[in-house]
C-alpha cells in the first residue's frame, strides 16, 4: 500500500525485521533504505545482538538519508534492566535536497508500520544521536 504523500511501499521485511527485534531481540538494531526505483521502504542492513552503538552509528551513511531502529539496553537508577527502541531519521545535511525530502514526508506512515517504537529522534549529524543523546532519552 503506497503512501498518498510520496508514494512509498513499506516492504514486508520491514516489518517482520522489527517484530524479530521486539520480540524476539534477534537483533540489536535495523537500517532501512527508500529505494527510490522500486518506491518503497527495504532493510538495508541488521546489526546483530553483540554488536554495540557505535557498530550501529558507523552504518548510518555520511550523505545519505535513512530511517533506523535500535534497541538500546540500560540500568535505571533503580538498577532495574530495560531496553527502549529508538527511531532514527537520519537525515545528514549533505544528503540530496530530493532524497530529504522523500524521507520527510514518507516517515510518519513508516514509523505507523512499525508498532513498539518508544522513543524517536531526527538527526542531521553524528552529535544527534551521541550516546549521550540516547541515555538522556531512554529515561
Amino acid at each position: 500500500m503506497a503512501n498518498a504523500a510520496s508514494g512509498m511501499a513499506v516492504h514486508d521485511d520491514c516489518k517482520l525485521k522489527f517484530l524479530e527485534l521486539k520480540a524476539k531481540r534477534t537483533y540489536r538494531f535495523i537500517i532501512f533504505k527508500i529505494e527510490e526505483k522500486q518506491k518503497q521502504v527495504v532493510v538495508e542492513k541488521l546489526g546483530e545482538p553483540i554488536t554495540g552503538y557505535e557498530d550501529f552509528t558507523a552504518s548510518l551513511p555520511a550523505d545519505e538519508c535513512r530511517y533506523a531502529v535500535y534497541d538500546f539496553d540500560f540500568v535505571t537508577e533503580e538498577n532495574c534492566q530495560k531496553s527502549r527502541i529508538f527511531f532514527v531519521a537520519w537525515s545528514p545535511d549533505t544528503a540530496r535536497v530530493r532524497s530529504k525530502m522523500i524521507y520527510a514526508s514518507s516517515k510518519d506512515r513508516f514509523k505507523r508500520e512499525l508498532d513498539g517504537i518508544q522513543v524517536e529522534l531526527q538527526a542531521t549529524d553524528p552529535t544527534e544521536i551521541g550516546i549521550d543523546v540516547i541515555k538522556s532519552r531512554a529515561n
